[in-house]
């Protein structure tokens, strides 16, 4: 890894560099009405994960990177596609080899592993305008940056889960609304017993599946600062929430395809034939359903809320400048103009979410209407468990809960023996 004082040169000059060309461009980017600036000039690489052919890489590479060239006439963008299966490997590579791009799209999961490493400028102290855009955007996406005490980059797109139903099948459980409470979902379940229906169905216990449920019923997985498990992923409000899981699947009101395994039918085919009467899932699911299902008419709603609220989980991409970068100036403008509002919303249109709070649900529905239920679940979402260890930390998660709700051990003793692995986990990166 570098030196500690390798990557504090760097570091230094952008935040001159950065003061010395403010001028070139707003705090949120560069409008679409500003007078073309030479105040940077240079190359500027991003690498990132858009499909071949998908209409977010074209309006990248055909709207987005040619509008930010016209502003800026001596830099030239260069777009660099890696499928999102090799992305991470590449970063990786290309970490220990000190040959990273400018910018990149990384996943959320992956910013903490690689400020860990060394290798992404934390942003909150080389950008000056930094305050400014973590100001207009979303909290949840937001926090998937934050490492320790710093933020190593900012959202770039966004998506959460939100509970999405099936009305007829609502209606041959009794009811025409969905739930909107912990207690209307078990209630719900206790009225399957003969339907041909599951009150709802998911098909996993990872992080992505169960952690809206543990957080609004209260529970969480550690500490805010990352440091221990204990009393968290083995609190009361966590275990109730293993408990109400593991007693809906005894009761068949859970669809048995949570335990994982080959076979079953996914959610994406049992929701719209009436199978399931309630998933939780993203907003790719309407187009999926557009083309799959035409017509079967999907609803959405909040997750049902627990003790503490209704809380659902961020995904997305985050954008990091690397501390390879050798025209952090440029860069550092082009990121704030893919966050600026224009850009945003351009990528709105292909079915990207945008990350801005100032682009509120009346403005989305203009685009997509099924977007407004998105945009409110994001108030309150929350990132996955922002370490470098996550991906273990998932996989612990998803064993124990797992265990607990097939009854091979009682949720407070599955939750305990997770406490005890997540802390063996964090503590390598204390």
């Amino acid at each position: 890894m570098k030196t500690w004082l390798k990557a504090l040169a760097p570091a230094v000059g952008l935040v001159l560099s950065l003061s010395a060309c403010g001028a070139a461009g707003t705090a949120m980017g560069t409008s679409a009405s500003q007078a073309p600036s030479a105040a940077i000039s240079g190359s500027v690489t991003f690498w990132h994960a858009y499909s071949a052919d998908s209409p977010e890489l074209s309006t990248l590479e055909k709207v987005l990177i040619p509008k930010f060239e016209s502003l800026h006439p001596g830099v030239t963008v260069k777009s660099v596609p890696v499928p999102y299966d090799s992305l991470h490997q590449k970063l990786v590579t290309a970490a220990a080899g000190e040959q990273l791009p400018d910018l990149v799209r990384s996943d959320i999961i992956w910013v903490p592993e690689l400020a860990n490493l060394d290798v992404i400028e934390p942003l909150d102290t080389t950008l000056p305008d930094f305050a400014d855009l973590k100001a207009k955007v979303f909290p949840g996406p937001l926090a998937t940056n934050k490492w320790k005490d710093h933020y190593y980059g900012l959202p770039l797109d966004t998506n959460t889960r939100v509970l999405m139903y099936n009305a007829d099948a609502l209606k041959k459980l009794g009811v025409t609304q969905p739930p909107a409470t912990f207690d209307e979902l078990k209630a719900l379940s206790a009225k399957t017993a003969g339907t041909g229906v599951f009150a709802y169905a998911e098909g996993g216990t990872g992080g992505w599946s169960v952690l809206p449920w543990i957080w609004s019923g209260g529970g969480s997985v550690t500490d805010d600062a990352v440091t221990t498990a204990t009393g968290h992923i083995n609190g009361a409000d966590t275990v109730a929430v293993v408990q109400m899981l593991a007693d809906m699947l005894k009761q068949k009101g859970i669809s048995d395809i949570i335990l994982g395994g080959q076979g079953g039918t996914k959610t994406s085919d049992g929701l719209p034939k009436g199978q399931f009467a309630t998933i939780l899932d993203g907003p790719w699911m309407f187009p999926i359903m557009k083309s799959q299902y035409p017509n079967f008419d999907l609803k959405t709603a909040p997750i049902p809320a627990g003790k503490a609220g209704s809380i659902s989980v961020v995904g997305g991409e985050d954008i990091v400048l690397t501390k390879d970068s050798k025209n952090k100036a440029a860069a550092a403008e082009f990121l704030r103009f893919l966050l600026s509002e224009d850009s945003q919303m351009e990528m709105a249109k292909t079915g990207q979410m945008p990350v801005l709070s100032s682009i509120t649900a009346d403005k989305l529905n203009a685009i997509q209407p099924y977007y407004g239920t998105f945009v409110e679940q994001l108030k309150t979402a929350q990132p996955r468990t922002p370490s470098p260890a996550w991906p273990k930390i998932d996989e612990v998660i998803s064993k124990q809960v797992l265990t607990a709700i097939k009854g091979e051990a009682t949720p407070q003793a599955a939750m305990d023996a997770a406490a005890t692995q997540i802390n063996a986990l964090i503590a390598q990166y204390k």
